[in-house]
């Protein structure tokens, strides 16, 4: 148990082993923008990380079994039989990935790597998650291997067993950063078994991961990305862009899966646009925060529900940034005093929380600091510009041009 992985063939157990909320975006973009073409890029903040061709070749072939799609249909009634039919059809296309190694090293060994993914968007959108868990598995089989399985599922029960004491309701979030498959699955156990013994305390809402949900007969968790917000924007422009996201994805999902990501172009924004339809935010069932300062978030949202006569008790938020248990802990007691139910999406900190063996498990075996994002759609850029105002994504002049038109800091 306390070996690491061997480098042996990495292949996809399943095209469920991904989040719930790239097909649900997938479902969406096929009815709304089916022939848009997309561009996904790679970027890490890593310089001495190699990758290999051959995580894209772990996916040809894989496809949605009947079974499979039998679940989905039982499980996930928000699925259309039109869109299952698509999906069991789905398969990746490797023709539709590049990737290039750059060595900046005197022996070659060392470098930057540059992966694109492009095509249809309603195909290259499911590239995202297992590509991103296939790169961090590799990653520590090949080369960072200073760390070993010992401890994990002790530890995962632990931290499930302390937020479940505090009353926490949370999903567990870690596919696109995860140490491995394993470490997965794992993790998902440990909580569960977590669960089991502290009954009627907290509660497990479910995994964001389609496969480990049907392995474990757990809810499958999750609605929209970023993404969704950044394409439809890019496409349709600028103006009440988060508008247009939400009533889009609302002609696809009239009344499930409404939680609303709020900082795609900062929450600032969104809760300027959001306020002005107050019948858009009674049917909203809540939001999901995701990056900034947490403890700001909902004081704001609070006051937001208020200026607009709706009871913010009767709503949500999910907190998704980088959550620990410390974090979770101080979380839960704000809302709690102010009265607002809150839950977690908590990905990192569970499924690659490891140490090396060489410090004796006292030093970090830090996870990869990776991101796949939407780059362009139909030849626009896309842009997140996040609660992180210092800290945005795409194409710069387009940063600037989407801060200026909302008025944030440039």
């Amino acid at each position: 148990m306390g070996q690491v992985q061997s480098n042996a063939s990495y292949r996809l157990r399943s095209i469920l082993d991904s989040d719930l909320y790239k097909f649900t975006m997938q479902q969406a973009v096929r009815q709304h923008f089916p022939d848009a073409e997309a561009v996904y890029r790679f970027t890490h903040r890593d310089k001495d990380v190699f990758f290999s061709r051959k995580c894209i070749d772990a996916f040809i072939d894989v496809c949605l079994t009947s079974d499979e799609k039998a679940w989905l249909a039982a499980t996930c009634p928000y699925f259309t039989t039109d869109y299952l039919d698509f999906l069991e059809q789905y398969r990746f296309k490797a023709e539709q990935v590049s990737v290039k190694f750059i060595p900046i090293s005197e022996d070659g060994q060392w470098g930057n790597v540059e992966i694109e993914a492009r095509g249809l968007w309603v195909e290259t959108i499911l590239w995202e998650v297992p590509m991103m868990a296939c790169l961090s598995e590799f990653h520590f089989r090949i080369d960072k291997t200073d760390w070993s399985y010992s401890g994990q599922r002790e530890m995962a029960q632990r931290k499930a067993e302390a937020l479940l004491q505090a009353d926490c309701t949370f999903s567990e979030f870690g596919t696109r950063r995860r140490r491995s498959y394993h470490t997965q699955d794992l993790v998902i156990s440990s909580i569960l078994k977590a669960a089991a013994k502290f009954a009627g305390v907290g509660k497990v809402a479910g995994t964001s991961n389609m496969f480990f949900a049907k392995k474990y007969n757990i809810p499958p968790v999750g609605t929209i990305a970023h993404e969704w917000f950044m394409g439809v924007a890019a496409l349709t422009g600028y103006d009440d862009a988060n508008i247009r996201a939400l009533r889009l994805w609302e002609e696809t999902y009239s009344d499930m899966l409404l939680v609303a990501l709020t900082d795609t172009f900062s929450t600032q924004v969104f809760f300027k646009e959001f306020s002005q339809d107050r019948r858009r935010v009674v049917k909203w069932q809540g939001l999901r925060q995701d990056s900034g300062d947490p403890l700001l978030f909902a004081p704001v949202a609070k006051a937001m529900y208020e200026s607009v006569g709706v009871d913010y008790r009767q709503k949500s938020i999910i907190y998704s940034d980088a959550v620990t248990l410390e974090k979770a802990l101080a979380l839960k007691k704000q809302c709690a005093d102010i009265g607002f139910p809150c839950s977690f999406g908590i990905g990192t900190f569970l499924t690659n929380d490891f140490h090396t063996k060489s410090s004796k498990y006292n030093d970090k075996s830090k996870a990869l600091n990776m991101v796949i994002k939407l780059y362009s759609i139909d030849g626009q850029p896309c842009v997140k510009i996040s609660d992180d105002l210092e800290k945005n994504t795409g194409d710069p002049g387009t940063v600037e041009f989407v801060k200026k038109k909302y008025g944030l800091p440039t």
